[in-house]
């Protein structure tokens, strides 16, 4: 799949011929500097993208293409499969309607139900997330931030989805209050047996909750894998530059390096390899042949030279 935004220099396409597949259950982890592409991808699932957004390709749940649908078929899809939980809570909610209106509201909307029976399943939702059931007619402002995130999480849960979208839920929160919604998370998506995608800059958030990581630079997808492997074993020098990036607190003491430069002008990306003009180990080949994803191990892909280079001369 790519998508390209129009602009007033040309077309910038801040996702370029992604291909990818989750597995029912599985909790996908998008992590990548901003502007690498993660939230685009994501967000093409919903069609929410802006109206300067073109999509190309095939974008499919259970076999069936969502670029497709029309309107009327996107709108019931929407939330009834595929629900999203955004970065800002406070922007989630209509600040002049009490939350657990707004539950019933997007309940009613999808499902033949009365009233009351939308209230009782909001009223479910608040306690299954932790949050008091006589609180669901407080209005956004009245909640602590990780109340909000939890009440963003349960209006996302409410039509029982297939795939829950998390563009940086943990973002604004603090240290005790992220432990608390990451374990959260983790429980419901045992119980339930959701999909997520976990889109986040912060690859130590993904140690926590992620099956799989796929790390995205430049609008494409440098490496992806089991989030073990990744971690212990980081294969593209992007994903080791970010993982070197994330302070630790046990283990032999380092310093924590900042990746040099900035992500690449997608209207005019680097010839070669986009991550040539940061890489440590670039060579002449980098600058001049875009690599593509291959296996580079156990169920690990890759795309960088350096690598199949060293496969195939060990093979």
């Amino acid at each position: 799949m790519t998508v390209e935004y129009a602009t007033e220099r040309g077309p910038l396409r801040a996702v370029d011929d992604v291909s990818l597949e989750m597995k029912e259950g599985e909790v996908l982890g998008l992590a990548g500097e901003s502007g690498c592409g993660k939230s685009t991808l994501a967000f093409s699932v919903l069609r929410i993208l802006p109206k300067t957004a073109k999509t190309f390709g095939s974008l499919e749940l259970d076999g069936e293409n969502i670029l497709k649908m029309d309107d009327s078929e996107i709108r019931r899809f929407r939330w009834k499969s595929v629900s999203l939980v955004p970065q800002g809570s406070m922007n989630a909610f209509d600040p002049v309607i009490p939350i657990g209106a707004q539950i019933v509201e997007a309940i009613k909307t999808h499902e033949d139900v009365n009233t009351t029976e939308a209230w009782q399943t909001t009223r479910k939702l608040f306690t299954l997330l932790g949050i008091p059931e006589d609180r669901v007619k407080n209005y956004a402002h009245e909640f602590s931030g990780g109340m909000r995130q939890r009440a963003a999480i349960a209006m996302a849960l409410a039509l029982d989805p297939k795939l829950v979208i998390l563009d940086e839920p943990t973002t604004a929160l603090d240290v005790v209050v992220q432990k608390q919604i990451l374990a959260l998370l983790r429980h419901l998506q045992k119980t339930l047996h959701i999909s997520f995608i976990f889109i986040t800059h912060d690859l130590s958030v993904l140690a926590d909750i992620a099956t799989r990581i796929a790390v995205m630079y430049a609008g494409r997808i440098v490496e992806i894998g089991p989030q073990e492997q990744l971690f212990s074993n980081p294969r593209h020098p992007y994903s080791k530059a970010l993982i070197s990036a994330i302070p630790t607190i046990d283990g032999p003491k380092s310093e924590t390096k900042a990746i040099p430069g900035i992500p690449p002008d997608l209207i005019s990306p680097p010839n070669g390899c986009r991550f040539n003009p940061r890489c440590p180990f670039v060579f002449e080949k980098c600058k001049q042949v875009e690599p593509v994803l291959e296996e580079v191990g156990s169920n690990v892909e890759a795309a960088c030279h350096l690598l199949t280079m060293v496969r195939d001369r060990s093979s």
